[in-house]
């Protein structure tokens, strides 16, 4: 199911194509395409080249315990979808830079740069990736080993397309309800608060 932004200026078609769908095929991801996400990560721009972030990665088919140990981790509304896909991820922000250990105030910000290379590598390569905040960061610290100076950021499920009709009712009709996006005017301001982009 393709759902292209309804934009209102030329962009990359990647960035029109590229959404966050639930329905995930029942076809497990090729390693080769798996590594190919990873190196996009790896080549997102960082604040002092720190590359703060870390993927936590299970596939569930290969290792179900590993899979179902991060799908535990997931909000109730979550699980009603994420138990399709193949892959199950994980990303994990550093928060202090390695050479003088002071907090890395960029962290999140970076990490959230290599989410979406991953995501535009996934959309390349005809599959699909969904960003997940709907989980239990404690749990998944815990769960998961995450040793303190780490913070976990998203859930990210990755896959082959679906059909939608696997869904519940309620999340068929928001895979097919049109993308929105408020105007550029509400986001950007010329030059300081308050004034009108034009």
């Amino acid at each position: 199911m393709e759902k292209p932004a309804d934009t209102h200026h030329p962009i990359h078609d990647l960035l029109r194509r590229r959404w966050s769908p639930r329905a995930f095929a029942d076809r497990p991801l090729e390693p080769d395409k798996l590594k190919s996400l990873f190196e996009a990560a790896r080549w997102a721009p960082s604040s002092n080249n720190e590359q703060p972030w870390r993927f936590i990665v299970t596939d569930r088919k290969e290792n179900r315990d590993d899979f179902d140990r991060l799908f535990a981790c997931l909000s109730e509304g979550n699980k009603k979808w994420v138990h399709l896909a193949p892959v199950l991820m994980l990303s994990v922000a550093s928060l202090n830079f390695e050479d003088d250990g002071k907090p890395n105030r960029h962290a999140m910000h970076d990490t959230g740069l290599a989410v979406e290379n991953l995501v535009l590598q996934a959309t390349a390569l005809g599959l699909q990736a969904h960003q997940m905040a709907g989980f239990d960061v404690e749990r998944a610290r815990t769960d998961c080993g995450i040793p303190p100076g780490f913070e976990p950021v998203a859930m990210i499920a990755v896959g082959y397309p679906g059909d939608p009709a696997v869904l519940p009712e309620y999340l068929q009709e928001r895979e097919r309800k049109p993308r929105e996006r408020r105007p550029i005017g509400e986001s950007v301001v010329s030059g300081q608060w308050g004034r009108r982009f034009d």
